[in-house]
């Protein structure tokens, strides 16, 4: 048996300024990402022998790298869905009329 959508799916106002918002906190992982590559690379003793939290700064920075995955996640789907609403207010059928869908 074959269903159809759903939901009938309008076009999104906001497509773009989500494109652009990821890309910029894809970079800004990126940049920290990089960061610990690089101290990896230049010293693999400090990753061991550093100790931050009682774990070595490579688990350290490593748990950092989770988490700050997590909260930019949460963070980029607050900011789409203000853009949504922001966005795409006036291209939604108006449904005053009180009747429920």
């Amino acid at each position: 048996m074959h269903h159809g959508p759903a939901v009938k799916l309008e076009k999104c106002n906001a497509a773009a300024a989500k494109a652009k918002l990821g890309i910029y906190l894809f970079f800004v992982y990126l940049i920290v990402y990089g960061g610990f590559v690089a101290i990896t690379l230049a010293s693999p003793t400090l990753m061991n022998g550093e100790i931050i939290f009682g774990l070595n700064l490579a688990c350290t920075y490593g748990f950092g790298l989770i988490i700050l995955a997590i909260v930019m996640g949460l963070i980029y789907n607050s900011l789409c869905t203000r853009l949504e609403e922001r966005m795409n207010r006036g291209s939604q059928p108006d449904n005053s009329s009180g009747v429920k869908r």
